[in-house]
C-alpha cells in the first residue's frame, strides 16, 4: 500500500512545488523511508526526524518539556508541537508528526494501538487520533505510517485547490 500513497505524495508536492518533513516517534522513521523509496523524492523531501525519547523532541523540535509532563509524549498536544517544530527546523511547506503506543503494551488511559497525529502548515495546524487496536507491534506502524502518509496527501490536495 505505500508505493502508491508515496507516489502520490511525490507527485502532489512537486506539482505544488514544495516540500514536506516528518518527525516520528513510533513509527521510527517509516514515513520517511517510505517516501524516500521513490525516485525523485529528493526534489520534495529533504529531512525527517526520529525523535523517540522526550529529549530528542525537546532538543531536536522544540517540544514543550512542560507539554510532556502536563499531556504525555502520545497526546495530540505534543504531536502539534512535533509538527510545528518540524516544519520550523526542515524549512518546509508540510510537515506530519506521529507519536504512539505500538505495543505491546499500553495502560487503561493510553491503551496499545494508539496513535497521535499532528500536521503543521505555516497556515495552519491540526493533529488527531487513532485507536488502531492492540494490532501488535508492527501492524500498528504499518498502519501509522500509511496513515501519516495520507494526512500528508490531503494536506497538499488542499493546497492546490
Amino acid at each position: 500500500m505505500t508505493a502508491p500513497l508515496a507516489d502520490t505524495l511525490l507527485k502532489l508536492a512537486i506539482d505544488a512545488g514544495v516540500t514536506v518533513t516528518t518527525a516520528e516517534s513510533c513509527t521510527g522513521g517509516m514515513v520517511a523511508a517510505a517516501i524516500t523509496d521513490v525516485a525523485g523524492s529528493s526534489s520534495m523531501f529533504e529531512r525527517g526526524f526520529v525523535t523517540y525519547s522526550n529529549a530528542a523532541k525537546v532538543e531536536m523540535l522544540g517540544v514543550s518539556p512542560e507539554t510532556l509532563e502536563a499531556h504525555g509524549a502520545v497526546s495530540e498536544e505534543v504531536a502539534r508541537e512535533m509538527a510545528q517544530g518540524a516544519l520550523r527546523a526542515a524549512k518546509a511547506a508540510v510537515a506530519v508528526s506521529i507519536s504512539g503506543i505500538a505495543g505491546p503494551g499500553g495502560s487503561e488511559f493510553k491503551p496499545e494501538g494508539r496513535v497521535c497525529f499532528g500536521l503543521a502548515t505555516d497556515a495552519r495546524i491540526e493533529s488527531k487520533t487513532i485507536e488502531f487496536g492492540a494490532l501488535g507491534r508492527a501492524n500498528v506502524r504499518l498502519a501509522a505510517r500509511d496513515e501519516a502518509l495520507s494526512f500528508l496527501i490531503a494536506a497538499l490536495r488542499e493546497l492546490q485547490v
